[in-house]
């Protein structure tokens, strides 16, 4: 296995310095501050993720009001609660963007938040308390029992949640292939487990979160 230290020291050449590269790194939120984020906002957050895939992120944020109008503030009790015929019926409405797929996929995620709050506490403690170096593991959970979050969804939300988690984003693939851990695009378990294990490793050498070591990957390349 290809050592962080090489990967870092590459990053911070790209950057222009340490400092530079440091501006560049996320910060993840400790489990206390995911803890207290109500279970509105990150049902707020998963649909904005759901409506964007796809669309200029730009429209989508302009039209949000409206989502958030019509949604009750996405409260998932309500939102739960929603008929079919109602979630038809905003087809006809322009302020939205008109999905039926990902409109119907509100009040089933609504209903899985639900569903974890009864389990856990609520969906932030449930997000808390899943350890980081089982990440993708999350990314799987939630995949299961959530609509429309495959692919990379689930791991934008959880960066927007500020859960810790590293991104397989095109340059970060390239990092993980230069250092030997896989090929090509990892789409199988196998190749999820192989990533996962590396930034486990790569935390321990560094102490950094995986959300900084995603990032320098994919600074070391691109």
């Amino acid at each position: 296995m290809t050592p962080f230290k090489p990967i870092l020291e590459a990053a911070i050449e790209r950057a222009g310095g340490a400092g530079e590269l440091d501006a560049l790194l996320p910060e993840p939120s400790p489990p206390e501050a995911l803890r207290a984020v109500p279970d509105d906002r990150y049902l707020s957050m998963i649909s904005l993720r759901v409506f964007q895939a796809g669309l200029k992120h730009a429209m989508v944020a302009a039209k949000w009001p409206a989502f958030e109008e019509v949604f009750a503030g996405f409260a998932p009790a309500p939102v739960a609660a929603m008929h079919e015929e109602r979630i038809e019926a905003l087809m006809a409405d322009k302020r939205l963007i008109r999905h039926l797929p990902k409109l119907r996929s509100v009040p089933a995620n609504a209903q899985a938040i639900l569903a974890i709050a009864d389990e856990a506490g609520s969906f932030g403690a449930w997000l808390a308390d899943w350890p980081v170096d089982d990440i993708t593991g999350l990314w799987a959970a939630i995949a299961k029992r959530f609509k429309q979050m495959g692919g990379s969804s689930t791991p934008y939300v959880l960066r927007r949640a500020g859960k810790d988690t590293f991104i397989l984003t095109n340059d970060v693939n390239k990092a993980l292939i230069a250092a030997g851990v896989i090929d090509r695009k990892p789409t199988s378990k196998r190749d999820l487990a192989s990533v996962q294990a590396v930034f486990n490793a790569w935390a321990s050498e560094s102490g950094r979160p995986l959300c900084h070591l995603s990032r320098i990957a994919a600074l070391s390349v691109g």
